[in-house]
């Protein structure tokens, strides 16, 4: 192959080279009217042009773990045979993005077990790489973009957060590593994300080009860390971060910055294996630079791989016409092709079966429990187990409705609703329980909520594409005006950890209070059977799957 890659290249087989290297994204499931996303996922026709054109790479999202399965057989089929890179972010199992696999409670449960009970928290990060790795084999799939070596120093930060495994660097190293273990034990790429460092930042990548203003000494001691760590121990690929660092680059966006992904990355950090972007179709990159330019720059910055460009075909055709007119050496191209190359030969072939196989084993639904169960915290009394008057569930969601881990039968509505809570779901295009008067000590109009009890349900985590809307909310002021007219019967928070600590402050040791890092319905049921008392034979039975 090496000599293959060394003779000089036609035009066609340049263009085919350079398709090899892009990771386009498409939906888990098989019909393109069940695409949820079609701004980003291409239709069935356009992914076989593209796949048999020579694109090297897809990112699935949406379906179920099933679906999956067989949209991984049928994506091979479609490619020209040359090897398929097939990823998810599945950075809390991948039940995060498939419904009937295993979903995990996120990384930063993990961090806050490390502060406790380090060995532990070690032996767990390297079951919940080793499940991720399983099942993404089961799927089809041969690499999974994870773990997140970010370190969340910045409890704003709004698309990190919960997604980073704490916010000590030397914890969250130790953690991804070990995580790293089980996932390569599977037979699975890793990939670290998202270098050098998103975890200091109150902005979204998403949607603006966040700043990082660090000097280069505090990089070291905080940022470099965990990158250091994986990169030591072999890590297949590291993914950019769309961020501006005048400290190593006070131009271009690490994406986009030979400074950040050559001269340090590969150079100094000695980094051998893959470098892949992160999703250029984000606002960050779109919003300045087109997309034909986008993937040059971030070719010849050091990027072997190109994720989500927002046009694919302009993509291929800007980085072809960069290499004939010699903008870019065609040695890069070269080494880019042999370093994929090498990661799938790392790969195993996919475990697929004509009668399907069992996506999750009994130890994949123990680790899940287990981690929902050590991470939760609770405090103060039980909530009262007899039926309440007029009594209310508030609940918050920030996230998009429908959402997976909130429906009619999800434990946070029902198990309340037994006990005499009636639901109140209150979201951006919902429910509004604000007053006319935002700056008032008594932000909740009291009037819609009735005249009972009311037991508040936050859902809550760092939110990407929504940057710090929820910072606008003022719970802990809702919170104390609940107490004043006492109406407040307790408070459970899912998520962000950092909304948590803030708020339990406020509650006083008479009202319950309870906490998950996780919000799936598992982790709703475990934290509520605390919260109200109730015992296993009590509590409702339920498999939850979506």
């Amino acid at each position: 192959m090496q000599a293959k890659l060394l003779t000089p290249m036609t035009e066609a087989e340049r263009r085919r080279a350079v398709a090899r290297l892009l990771v386009i994204r498409a939906s888990g499931h098989a019909e393109d009217r069940q695409r949820q996303y079609p701004r980003w996922e291409h239709c069935n026709r356009e992914l076989q042009r593209l796949l048999k054109a020579g694109v090297g790479g897809v990112i699935l999202l949406g379906g179920t773990a099933t679906e999956v399965q067989q949209r991984c057989r049928t994506l091979r089929g479609w490619s020209d045979g040359e090897g398929l890179l097939l990823c998810a972010d599945v950075e809390e199992g991948i039940g995060q993005r498939f419904a009937g696999a295993t979903w995990l409670a996120p990384p930063m449960a993990l961090g806050r077990i490390h502060r406790s009970d380090p060995d532990l928290a070690l032996e767990l990060a390297e079951r919940y790489g080793r499940t991720t790795g399983d099942q993404a084999q089961r799927c089809g799939l041969n690499w999974v973009l994870a773990p997140v070596c970010d370190v969340n120093s910045n409890p704003e930060n709004p698309v990190i957060n919960v997604r980073a495994w704490g916010d000590q660097p030397e914890s969250v190293a130790d953690l991804v590593a070990a995580f790293q273990r089980g996932l390569s034990a599977a037979g699975v790429l890793g990939c670290a994300k998202h270098f050098p460092g998103h975890g200091d930042t109150d902005q979204d990548s998403h949607l603006e080009l966040p700043l990082i203003k660090h000097e280069r000494n505090r990089l070291d001691q905080v940022e470099l860390v965990p990158f250091r760590r994986l990169i030591d121990s072999g890590i297949d690929s590291v993914m950019t971060a769309h961020l501006l660092i005048p400290a190593l680059d006070d131009l271009q966006p690490a994406t986009l910055s030979r400074a950040v992904l050559t001269d340090l990355l590969r150079t100094e950090l000695g980094f051998t294996g893959l470098v892949v972007t992160d999703a250029l179709v984000m606002e960050a990159i779109s919003r300045r630079t087109g997309p034909g330019e986008a993937a040059v720059r971030a070719f010849a910055a050091g990027a072997d791989l190109i994720l989500m460009p927002a046009d694919a075909d302009a993509a291929i055709d800007a980085i072809c016409v960069s290499l004939a007119e010699g903008r870019i050496p065609e040695s890069r191209l070269h080494e880019s092709l042999q370093r994929r190359a090498e990661a799938l030969h790392r790969c195993p072939k996919p475990l697929f079966s004509d009668t399907g196989v069992d996506l999750e084993t009994a130890r994949d639904r123990g680790l899940c429990m287990e981690l929902i169960e050590r991470s939760l915290e609770v405090q103060g009394p039980m909530l009262s187990d007899h039926h309440q008057q007029n009594a209310v569930n508030l609940i918050r969601v920030d996230g998009v409705l429908p959402s997976t881990f909130l429906h009619a039968d999800a434990p946070s509505i029902t198990t309340p609703e037994r006990h005499g809570y009636e639901a109140l779901i209150c979201h951006d295009r919902g429910i509004e329980p604000w007053s006319s008067d935002r700056d008032s000590a008594a932000p909740l109009e009291l009037k819609r909520l009735g005249e009972g009890t009311v037991f508040l349900q936050l859902f809550l985590r760092g939110n990407p594409f929504r940057a710090g809307q929820q910072r606008r909310e003022p719970w802990a002021e809702a919170i104390q005006q609940l107490l004043r007219v006492e109406r407040l019967s307790g408070i459970a928070v899912y998520g962000c950890p950092y909304r948590w600590d803030s708020l339990r402050r406020l509650i006083p040791e008479g009202i319950a209070a309870g906490y998950s890092p996780g919000q799936m319905p598992e982790a709703q049921q475990q934290l509520l059977k605390r919260m109200f008392g109730l015992s296993e034979d009590m509590h409702e039975r339920q498999d939850f799957t979506d």
